[in-house]
């Protein structure tokens, strides 16, 4: 307490009070670290094409995700009727992520010795979750579903257990609504804010979210059905889907699955071969320490693990559609819940093994930081090169067109775009014009200005110049 002149006394405010909180310091650190590895992407994020009409706010380009992928929570966002830059919705959604990560955290950690620690360190190698760094780059749809999760994590830390797997109903038909795993991670959350830990109480855990996940389903269906004719999602035809409808063709989409999880696999360990292995290691030494030390923990973990490596194993083979690693971001979790938590317990005992297991995720969570920080730096190439482009296209008058194929360009590769789509909306972005994309189209008009009996456009195309591809105006 402060004293004053006259002998009054001025009392912690409360927000020095919560500052000071031990569990603070996760909070406080995942925010820090996600800035920092975010830095090279913050002032001009880079964005995948399909997520631009959430940054113009135009529901009628985000429409068909509807009845392809269900995303009705994303469509309603769609249709806010206000726009805000993309740095500042990147900057709230890496926000949002640090938040669900340090929430988590504490409550998986808070009862246990050396909780701050520990907890911090938990956050930080949630937060570098390689699938989170891919999906991060569909931050301008994704905000609204992020925010319900890390919602949901905080609610957990400061409401009753009942209230908390009573909110799971509404929340995971709102999530499945914004991303089909994103469910899952309300139930990491669940099993890690469960402490009166028994076999009645997982068993009520999982019925309580496999009821969820059912309703979210049919909620879709049922939305689907009395707006677009169609019971169910009808998966869009770029996917090439081979839905499996018998034993034979289910069978038949076992190749699908491996290449699902080989994908994971590879991209979670940055390409490398090796570090897959270091982490199937880590993952079976860390559950045979929890199967020994607290083996009712050890199951929960598996079986919200399990639950979620189900549904995966269901979607690939009922649909006939790859699952994509960023989908596999709630195994990332709970490997990083198991790891930590056996890393705690092994230090509590102290001898080499604390030490090994401690030191192994310090390692991965200092090295993914670096790693998650070189990737946001992949983009730069394209953001520059796209917005000396947009100087030129602010000062043409004239109408103009993309006419050639732009995804061999470097600067595209490197930063993995996925459609021409990708430069038309980002000169949107940058100059407010719309240029359409005439790729493959006969004669020197696009069919979009032809049509209107204006000016043939001016051409955006790639030329090759000292041996290096470009985009230039002709």
């Amino acid at each position: 307490m402060t004293h004053l002149a006259d002998g009054a006394v001025l009392r912690p405010s409360i927000a020095q009070g919560i500052l000071r909180h031990p569990m603070m310091a996760p909070v406080l650190l995942s925010m820090l670290a996600i800035l920092a590895i975010s830095a090279p992407n913050l002032l001009d994020p880079m964005i995948r094409f399909d997520d631009y009409p959430a940054l113009f706010a135009d529901a009628g380009a985000y429409w068909h995700k509807t009845k392809d992928e269900g995303r009705w929570l994303n469509y309603l966002w769609h249709l806010r009727g206000i726009t805000t830059p993309a740095w500042l919705n990147f900057l709230l959604y890496q926000l949002l992520w640090s938040l669900f990560a340090a929430f988590l955290a504490i409550a998986a950690l808070r009862d246990v010795a050396n909780r701050a620690w520990f907890a911090t360190v938990l956050a930080l190698l949630v937060l570098v979750a390689p699938s989170a760094t891919m999906i991060s780059l569909w931050f301008n749809t994704l905000l609204p579903g992020l925010a319900l999760i890390a919602l949901y994590a905080g609610l957990g830390l400061v409401v009753s257990r009942r209230t908390h797997l009573a909110l799971m109903v509404p929340m995971t038909v709102l999530t499945f609504m914004a991303y089909t795993t994103y469910p899952l991670l309300l139930l990491a959350t669940a099993i890690t804010c469960s402490k009166e830990r028994s076999l009645r109480d997982l068993i009520t855990l999982l019925s309580v979210f496999c009821f969820s996940f059912v309703l979210a389903v049919l909620c879709v269906y049922s939305l689907n059905l009395s707006i677009h004719g169609v019971f169910g999602v009808q998966v869009a035809d770029w996917r090439n889907a081979t839905p499996g409808t018998d034993w034979t063709s289910l069978l038949g989409n076992l190749p699908l699955l491996s290449e699902s999880l080989r994908d994971f696999l590879s991209r979670s360990s940055f390409d490398f071969s090796p570090m897959i292995w270091f982490h199937l290691t880590l993952l079976t030494l860390a559950t045979g320490v929890l199967l020994r030390r607290v083996p009712m923990e050890a199951l929960y973990l598996h079986a919200g693990l399990a639950m979620g490596l189900a549904l995966i194993v269901v979607q690939v083979l009922k649909v006939g559609v790859i699952a994509p690693p960023r989908a596999f971001i709630f195994a990332w979790v709970f490997y990083a819940l198991l790891v930590v938590r056996a890393a705690q317990l092994l230090t509590d005992k102290g001898g080499l093994a604390g030490r090994f297991v401690r030191n192994a995720v310090l390692l991965i969570a200092g090295s993914y930081l670096l790693q998650t920080f070189m990737q946001y730096t992949t983009y730069r190439d394209w953001q520059s090169e796209t917005r000396a482009l947009a100087e030129t296209v602010q000062a043409t008058e004239a109408p103009m067109a993309i006419a050639d194929d732009i995804l061999d360009l470097p600067s595209a590769r490197s930063a993995f775009v996925q459609n021409n789509l990708a430069l038309s909306f980002r000169l949107q972005q940058l100059t407010g014009k719309i240029i359409p994309v005439c790729v493959g189209a006969s004669g020197p008009c696009c069919p979009e200005i032809a049509a209107t009996g204006g000016r043939c456009p001016t051409l955006l195309r790639v030329r090759t110049h000292d041996g290096v591809p470009h985009i230039v105006l002709e």
